[in-house]
């Protein structure tokens, strides 16, 4: 694992309270993850969701994974863990809006303390999200607490890869992502044996180096103004962001980050 100074659960919030949050969401779409649409139904397949499944979703940002799993895969509740005020209330309103307000919860916690009950899910679900969480550990043990016995416990995350990333890659990458951590596959699996789940599926997507071409392919060519303009017309950011995600493209090009997909079963 990969760790760097001076990160913490504030910096993760200020981002997703401001503007910075929304330039993600403008680049990426609703389901701020790499693939999107089609990665969700990539882990819903392998995870073997099924209509009328209760799921948690931990570290939920504004519920697109949850909206998508009540409208496509029929989930018949979801309950959505984040820690950031400002997401949860712009999810709670787009719930409403979208008329799945009775079949969407959120809970404003910590999600390594949700406070949900034990055994209580048939499956937990995270998106490209979980690499923000500090404490890996407390995070995979409460998955594998809130999930039943034979449940199972299905996310995509932001890892390091397998040509791995030098402490000054690390460094710069992680500080620009407000990343404090960074898994790699082995220790994401080493976390959930530890916590009585069995490894179903853990592999690279292959999507990291592909998916960021497209978003800075996006940004040079249609969303230039509408990047500016989130950020305040400041070019000079601008410049910056891409300098960032530039750098962001050739890590993943070289196989030093990649994004993970786990499905794994809590055994009884």
């Amino acid at each position: 694992m990969k760790r760097i100074e001076g990160i913490a659960l504030t910096d993760v919030q200020e981002v997703y309270s401001g503007p910075e949050g929304r330039l993600w969401e403008r680049i990426m779409g609703e389901q701020i993850h790499i693939g999107g649409f089609l990665s969700s139904l990539d882990l819903c397949e392998k995870a073997g969701i099924a209509a009328g499944a209760h799921g948690v979703d931990l570290c939920c940002c504004t519920g697109a994974g949850m909206r998508f799993l009540v409208r496509m895969q029929g989930a018949a509740r979801m309950v959505g863990v984040d820690a950031t005020e400002a997401v949860v209330k712009e999810g709670q309103r787009r719930c409403r809006a979208e008329g799945l307000a009775d079949r969407i919860d959120f809970v404003l916690a910590d999600v390594c303390d949700s406070g949900l009950e034990s055994d209580g899910v048939d499956f937990v679900w995270g998106e490209d999200a979980w690499c923000y969480v500090e404490d890996k550990e407390r995070l995979i043990a409460e998955a594998a607490r809130i999930v039943r016995p034979g449940g199972v416990i299905a996310f995509t995350d932001w890892v390091e890869g397998p040509a791995g990333l030098s402490d000054e890659q690390a460094g710069r990458f992680m500080k620009f992502m407000k990343f404090a951590n960074m898994e790699d596959i082995d220790g994401y699996c080493g976390l959930l044996e530890a916590n009585n789940c069995r490894i179903v599926t853990a592999e690279d997507t292959g999507r990291f180096a592909p998916y960021v071409d497209l978003y800075l392919d996006m940004v040079g060519k249609q969303l230039g103004y509408d990047v500016l303009k989130i950020i305040g017309f400041d070019e000079g950011m601008l410049t910056a962001i891409a300098g960032e995600m530039q750098f962001m493209q050739q890590l993943a090009h070289d196989g030093r980050i990649a994004q993970g997909l786990f499905v794994a079963r809590k055994e009884d």
